[in-house]
């Protein structure tokens, strides 16, 4: 009679429009783990039944589990704001194995609730405190992690098993990196998915696309799994860098532009460079009275390896120029099987609003407009100071496995000499050039030394965006002249020469082989002229290897790109 009452006063179970819960596997089964996670911008905590459950807080979310819940209904609460009922099965049902047609079928839409549930998909993917350096030898771990994925074996069929190699060997490169990650997730939700097949436009004009391709198409394969990694190899072969470089303007595009609003630069959002290079944006930290806020994003390198970034001038490229639509951009959201274009965008309200603004930005107006955002309140010159050598380190360390990589590809092909493309094709191209070579990666390298070298001066030129404790800019500019010539020299990494043994550089060691990076980049050379070695310095000795001589000249006749770190026309 007690538990009649109970029942009998317990309010109806109702889900709140902007507290939406969600649970994973699709079909819940008795004793196996149940993943709960609430996306809501509102804090709390997440119950079943009445008992409060370890909640996880992310920004976009808050997440927690049942590790092994009993068959049944359980009533599953946030905070008395929303609630939703989840069924458990005594036991699994045998998912259907065999099938012949789509690639997946489309058994719900993209709206508002499924946007939110992406952001918060992809903010837990890659959550990891803010000081944390995070990277991964590829996407797989990632995905194969129940921790991090909450859409782990959602479909109950083993899919995410590296013995059924239904991702692939998930290697995605920056270009692919988003596309995978979003039609992954459409795939598991039954949600609708679209590619275009671009090219890669040219120096007076940026890519353009053909008609769309989707999960609709017809699939000849024996089951979904077969079906899902038929769809995954298409994709692999017809996205590139160009499909994020396409005109901001252009309606025929797998990405439009958004407004730079905090609201609408939220996970999953891309960073298309007008150079080709993709991040996408996974968490922001939030600015307080003691320290300053961040926006991360992850990338793909030709390694395969997949790492976190700090905005900032050194890793987010921007320019106007004629051959790219450079800027931070969103999936074009497909409803009813037709990618949305910027008029509906503009009425529809479930999504993020289409914005040509980045167009008419140039790059001081840009930067200043972000760092806006990220600092609503201002940064302080020193702690900015800080932020950007931190940032320039974490670069330079990410580096390291780049050209370690490399190292260890000479080292098993003792007699091998990678060819090296003609002219820009240095930057873009396939093969082992494009895996172990990193003229992309040292361009940015220069670019983000330039920064730090001329953030005093940019303090001088742009006051209003820093919190000067009521001196004048250039007096702070004189303090921070005299803080970086300490910093630099207590900052440091350290690599292994060719015979094994460590080298510590420290950042005015770096520094001051700028020059020498402006040609570093040729895996040909021994590992210690790729760290800026040249005859004369200490650890040049250890060196036993050198690119060809017809390759030296190349890269010495291409060097004023990167003296000027400005990438060449197609």
């Amino acid at each position: 009679m007690l538990l009649l009452l109970l029942a009998a006063a317990a309010p109806p179970c109702r889900e709140a429009p902007d507290a939406r819960i969600w649970f994973s596997p699709a079909v819940p089964v008795a004793g196996q783990p149940l993943r709960l996670i609430v996306v809501s911008p509102s804090s709390g905590d997440i119950t079943a039944d009445g008992t409060p459950l370890p909640t996880i807080h992310r920004g976009y979310s808050h997440g927690a589990d049942l590790t092994a819940p009993t068959a049944g209904s359980h009533r599953i609460e946030f905070s008395g704001v929303s609630c939703k009922t989840v069924v458990v099965q005594r036991r699994a049902t045998p998912p259907v194995r065999s099938r012949n047609g789509p690639a997946w079928p489309t058994t719900a839409a993209w709206d508002r609730a499924t946007e939110d549930f992406y952001a918060a998909w992809i903010e837990a993917l890659f959550d990891a405190p803010p000081d944390e350096s995070l990277s991964f030898p590829s996407l797989a771990p990632v995905i194969r992690d129940p921790k991090r994925n909450f859409l782990w074996g959602h479909l109950g069929l083993r899919e995410d098993d590296p013995k059924n190699r239904a991702i692939a060997s998930a290697e995605p490169d920056c270009a692919d990196l988003p596309y995978y990650l979003r039609g992954y997730f459409s795939w598991k939700m039954g949600l609708p998915f679209a590619f275009r097949d671009c090219d890669r436009g040219a120096t007076t004009r940026p890519p353009r696309c053909g008609t769309p391709l989707d999960n609709q198409q017809p699939v000849e394969a024996a089951d979904p799994l077969s079906a899902f990694r038929k769809l995954l190899r298409v994709l692999a072969n017809k996205v590139h860098s160009g499909s994020a470089r396409t005109a901001l303007d252009d309606e025929a595009t797998d990405y439009y532009p958004v407004p730079l609003a905090r609201e609408h630069l939220r996970p999953g959002v891309v960073y298309a460079d007008p150079y080709g290079h993709i991040l996408m944006i996974v968490k922001w930290q939030d600015q307080t009275p003691t320290a300053g806020g961040r926006l991360f994003a992850v990338d793909g390198q030709p390694d395969n390896s997949v790492a976190r970034k700090r905005f900032w001038e050194g890793t987010f490229l921007f320019a106007q120029v004629a051959g790219a639509g450079p800027g931070f951009k969103s999936f074009r959201p497909v409803v009813q099987g037709t990618p949305l274009a910027g008029e509906a965008l503009a009425r529809d309200r479930r999504f993020a609003p289409f914005s040509p603004e980045q167009a008419k930005l140039s790059p001081d107006d840009f930067y200043a407009r972000m760092a806006r955002l990220i600092n609503p309140q201002g940064l302080d010159a020193v702690a900015a100071y800080d932020e950007t050598l931190a940032a320039l380190v974490e670069q330079l360390e990410t580096r390291i496995g780049s050209v370690d990589n490399g190292e260890t590809y000479m080292r098993e092909h003792r007699d091998a000499v990678i060819a090296m493309p003609e002219g820009a094709k240095i930057f873009e191209t396939v093969g082992p050039w494009e895996d172990y070579a990193t003229p992309s990666r040292d361009m940015r390298l220069l670019i983000a030394m330039n920064v730090l070298l001329a953030l005093p001066d940019r303090v001088a030129r742009h006051p209003e965006l820093f919190r000067l404790g009521g001196r004048a800019a250039a007096e702070v500019r004189t303090e921070l002249v005299a803080l970086h010539d300490r910093r630099i020299r207590e900052r440091a990494i350290e690599y292994r020469r060719t015979d094994g043994t460590p080298y510590r550089l420290t950042v005015a060691d770096l520094l001051a082989r700028r020059a020498a990076f402006e040609q570093a980049y040729n895996p040909n050379d021994c590992i210690e002229v790729r760290w800026g070695a040249t005859p004369g310095t200490p650890d040049h000795a250890t060196c036993r290897r050198h690119a060809p001589d017809d390759q030296r000249a190349r890269m010495t006749a291409y060097r004023p790109w990167f003296h000027e770190t400005r990438r060449p026309p197609r």
